[in-house]
């Protein structure tokens, strides 16, 4: 764009950002709309569900596709929330069970980026035929709701739950508003919740860890295999250095204040200095936050760094004005724990940013994504990367 066109642009867009101050990250792409702008390629992949770890987290795993693992440890994390006094449990377990149920789901099943399998997996009908172990009949209980068989029983998903276990544990893993047991996060979390008996077993234990291993499948020969598979991945496991939040000060509060919201709900125009708010309507793609009590991404970084005594404009691409600016062509390295991180349609003119969040470190993110999510943490990518800035 030349610097005559830019400048037009800025100009046509300031109205409407005066108009629209209330409705936070994504006014500039309204008003790109608007204006007849094309609109850019999506800033952002969901990589991790609302709670996953970001401090000592395991980088990798020999046979553990990377998204599993993120399911995994999301739900340890998220177990660990739900029930403080708990003990024992880790991403480890999840992984040994998911690997003698479904082979780890690690062929032949591709998982897209909000954790659902693009190839639904069903077991053996359960006849009573001995295929797959089962020597007892089973009847229907879903009407093949969930397992697409209306005259008999099947596990589904990567975690192989039978419907009538999953009426009882199913869990709404990624924060979308549904519990689908072909979803990794949701089946992740189900399955943490149901081997820990909602957290009353202690799987320090090796006896508590068995029972837990054996209301899964009542079979010795599984406790070995599961746990067999336990203990390989504990010894695999890397750490990786880099996920670890290493942030002090104002920072330090700006990321704690903005982990304490994870889970909220996105409401558009929503959220602010004094926290989650009811929003407004309505989103370019229709959606209202309009009784909504939560964030959009602006909103969220204004509520963070308000705890660290620092006032933040409402619009995403005025604060990308604020304190010191991180280039983009500096790339996400430059970026330290703390900072604001900004997406737009036009990298290098910040009149095109529609989003904002902020950085964790290990090319990680907090944010308020958009409608139907919730506050979560995301891997940063170099797509419609706009830069960072460090407000203090």
């Amino acid at each position: 764009m030349t610097p005559l066109a830019t400048l037009v642009a800025r100009r046509a867009m300031r109205p409407v950002k005066r108009r629209l101050k209330r409705w936070g990250c994504l006014a500039v792409a309204f008003a790109l709309l608007l204006f007849g702008v094309p609109l850019g390629v999506i800033a952002i992949d969901a990589v991790t569900d609302v709670k996953s770890s970001v401090t000592g987290a395991v980088a990798a795993v020999a046979g553990v596709p990377g998204r599993l693992l993120v399911a995994y440890q999301a739900a340890e994390k998220s177990l660990a929330e739900r029930y403080p006094s708990l003990k024992g449990f880790d991403w480890s377990v999840l992984a040994g069970i998911a690997k003698v149920e479904s082979g780890g789901t690690a062929s032949g099943h591709k998982v897209r980026a909000d954790g659902t399998l693009a190839t639904p997996i069903y077991g053996p009908r359960l006849s009573g035929s001995g295929v797959g172990g089962n020597t007892t009949a089973m009847a229907d209980t879903d009407g093949g709701r969930l397992d697409g068989d209306p005259h008999g029983e099947r596990a589904v998903g990567p975690m192989q739950f039978l419907p009538s276990t999953w009426a009882r544990v199913g869990q709404d893993g990624n924060g979308d508003g549904r519990k689908d047991p072909q979803n990794v996060d949701d089946a992740a979390l189900a399955a943490a919740v149901y081997l820990t008996d909602h957290g009353k077993r202690d799987l320090s234990r090796p006896a508590q860890l068995k029972q837990a291993v054996l209301s899964y499948n009542h079979s010795s020969q599984y406790v070995q295999e599961v746990t067999g598979w336990i203990g390989h991945y504990k010894k695999t496991a890397r750490q990786d250095p880099k996920t670890a939040v290493k942030a002090t000060g104002k920072a330090k509060t700006v990321i704690d204040a903005a982990m304490g919201m994870l889970g909220r709900p996105y409401s558009w125009g929503g959220g602010g200095p004094d926290g989650p708010s009811s929003g407004s309507c309505c989103s370019p793609g229709g959606k209202s936050g309009a009784g909504i009590a939560g964030f959009d991404c602006s909103g969220l970084t204004q509520y963070a760094y308000a705890r660290g005594g620092i006032r933040l404009p409402r619009i995403a691409s005025q604060q990308a004005g604020v304190g010191r600016r991180v280039p983009a062509a500096d790339g996400i390295s430059a970026l330290r724990p703390g900072d604001l991180v900004f997406f737009g349609f036009m990298p290098g003119i910040d009149a095109s940013i529609d989003h904002v969040g902020i950085y964790l470190g290990g090319g990680r993110m907090i944010n308020a994504a958009k409608p139907g999510t919730r506050v979560r943490i995301e891997q940063v990518r170099t797509t419609g990367y706009s830069g960072g800035a460090r407000p203090w």
